[in-house]
């Protein structure tokens, strides 16, 4: 009886030790994601993704927690985050199973002057022009659009009212944040700030950049998230902050005006899309750029089996970058504002030159670097922001937005708390230099006043081969953004690996038309060296973008808060 005791104690402590060894964790990967089945909300500052579910938790939508996440985010994150700047939102609807996308980006004023900016002729003395004159200060801004784009959102899908949706954004304005390591150096890495007198008085405390663990209240801001929580579009377009924003303009002797404000308008598009291995990948048209990279990046890859080299192969590294060159030739030239320059959109993206294209690849070589003269392109300043959003109910958002460059401008509109973006920065000042070929000669994005800038932004939404929203996400990251999407999206859709793990593979980047390869420094010194002996003249970086992410797999939702930059953060609703 003893050793039959004895036996069974032994085949249970050893059934326990089997068992003992499973886990739904894979320990492979030190990257893993939060897991819900409901709301979740994942953007570059946790506390703004709190602010999103709790809208979520009132009954509200995704589109309600994404108005309040990117006024959150002017808060959490000014450098990025804003009311003052622009971009492009896509909108996913479950019920209708329909994707929207919201264009908002800003426009340069209708009474903008080139020579009244740079006291010079346009291309004939570009060289001699101060171009800083159009990255800081008053001449740098266009008309911001965010107000507009989000509140378009919400007027036509959103579900809580305006009060209720920013009641806890103006709340967190008033009682103020703690001042975080990375954003006191965000504000003493942009002198800018410094040199604009109410964003000195904001930012700073006896002239040195608010300290770390500092209380930072913003009640200006508060008061204009007010009027607009009552007033809607109004509460910013028309009105007292209105009037202080073109009365801040007229003061410094700039551009935008009463008028230019009340007739901007956000534009309800149709995203561009193309199908990839089955899959339906849905981003930004004209005037971003960055989806036509994103997409002929993705039709080239498409004519190889990316999964038989594995991911951090050097022959899936080459043909990622040969992929990507193309897909930034592509926009370099024909990509605008398309209500003021018709877009070849149709060709931009065809499939079959992407075809064409790849035929041309060479596993042994990259295209030599005499082939491309290495001239200039227009500086993409890196310091955007996303978010991704999806309810219980599955509909989504993916939505990036920026300032331009870290804190714009540098200006604050007196009174207001809204800090202005930098964004006539991007237009192309050297159209009609018949010497020039590169993007900062382009017909696409030449200066126009009321126009658009082009951008690179590129929020995606992805479907699956069953027509089911797989993937939301997006970067910051200037003219990397392209690429860090198509590695998490390659990262999934080739690889088969979590969103942990493909948010975190190394990224490169080959832009045109320079012959140059930019890559992080995780990309291996073997594979650098068998690049380089390809021909990619392979250059280290630093990191690339920060994609926010939310990977859905048979009705779990896996959300990836890119570690590339500090505190970033999902949050989850708990039915």
């Amino acid at each position: 009886m003893l050793r039959q005791i004895s036996f069974n104690f032994v085949f249970f402590l050893l059934s326990l030790g089997l068992y003992g060894q499973e886990s739904y964790i894979d320990y492979r990967s030190p990257f893993h994601p939060v897991v819900g089945n409901s709301g979740m909300v994942v953007s570059q500052n946790k506390e703004s993704s709190d602010i999103g579910i709790e809208i979520l938790e009132m009954g509200g939508n995704a589109i309600d927690a994404a108005v309040a996440v990117g006024f959150s985010l002017a808060i959490t994150l000014p450098r990025a985050g804003n009311l003052g700047g622009g971009g492009f939102l896509l909108v996913y609807l479950k019920e209708k199973d329909e994707i929207i996308s919201i264009d908002y980006r800003g426009a340069s004023s209708k009474n903008a002057d080139l020579f009244q900016i740079f006291k010079k002729s346009l291309p004939d003395n570009y060289e001699d022009i101060n171009r800083d004159l159009v990255r800081y200060g008053y001449f740098a801004s266009t008309i911001p659009g965010t107000v507009a784009g989000l509140l378009e959102a919400h007027e036509r899908y959103g579900k809580l009212s305006l009060n209720k949706i920013i009641a806890p954004v103006i709340n967190q304005a008033r009682e103020g944040i703690i001042v975080s390591y990375d954003l006191h150096h965000a504000i003493k890495s942009a002198p800018q700030l410094y040199s604009d007198p109410e964003s000195r008085r904001i930012y700073f405390s006896n002239e040195a950049p608010l300290a770390i663990h500092s209380l930072m209240k913003r009640p200006d801001l508060a008061d204009t998230l007010s009027l607009i929580a009552k007033n809607g579009k109004d509460g910013f377009y028309r009105g007292e902050i209105a009037q202080k924003i073109a009365k801040a303009f007229s003061d410094n002797k700039s551009f935008i005006n009463l008028d230019d404000l009340a007739s901007y308008k956000a534009r309800i598009q149709t995203p561009i899309s193309t199908k990839y291995r089955g899959n339906t990948v849905f981003t930004q048209g004209p005037p971003s750029g960055g989806g036509v990279v994103l997409i002929n990046a993705l039709n080239v890859l498409e004519s190889f089996n990316l999964n038989k080299y594995k991911e951090n192969s050097a022959v899936t590294y080459h043909l990622i970058a040969e992929a990507l060159r193309k897909g930034h030739h592509a926009r370099s030239r024909n990509v605008g504002d398309p209500e003021f320059y018709d877009v070849p959109i149709s060709s931009l993206i065809d499939k079959k030159h992407a075809r064409e294209h790849a035929q041309k690849i060479k596993f042994n070589t990259a295209l030599p670097a005499s082939e491309i003269k290495p001239i200039e392109v227009i500086n993409e300043s890196r310091d955007t922001t996303h978010y991704s959003i999806i309810d219980k109910e599955g509909n989504a958002i993916s939505n990036t937005y920026t300032l331009g460059y870290s804190f714009g401008s540098g200006v604050t509109i007196p009174g207001t708390g809204i800090l202005m973006n930098n964004q006539m920065n991007n237009f192309a000042f050297k159209y009609g230099d018949a010497s020039e070929i590169s993007r900062s000669s382009s017909p696409g994005n030449k200066f126009e006043p009321g126009k658009r800038p082009m951008s690179t932004m590129n929020p995606v939404i992805v479907k699956n081969k069953d027509n089911v929203v797989s993937l939301i996400t997006g970067s910051p990251g200037g003219s990397f953004i392209p690429a860090a999407a198509l590695r998490v999206i390659s990262g999934i859709i080739d690889f088969d690996l979590d969103i942990g793990e493909a948010t975190m593979l190394p990224r490169i980047h080959k832009d045109w038309p320079y012959s140059g390869l930019t890559h992080e420094s995780s990309v291996s010194s073997d594979i650098i060296s068998i690049l380089n002996k390809l021909g990619h003249e392979a250059e280290e970086s630093k990191t690339m973008g920060s994609t926010q992410s939310i990977h859905l797999v048979e009705n779990i939702r896996y959300g990836y808060a890119d570690l590339r930059r500090p505190n970033s953060g999902v949050a989850i609703q708990i039915d």
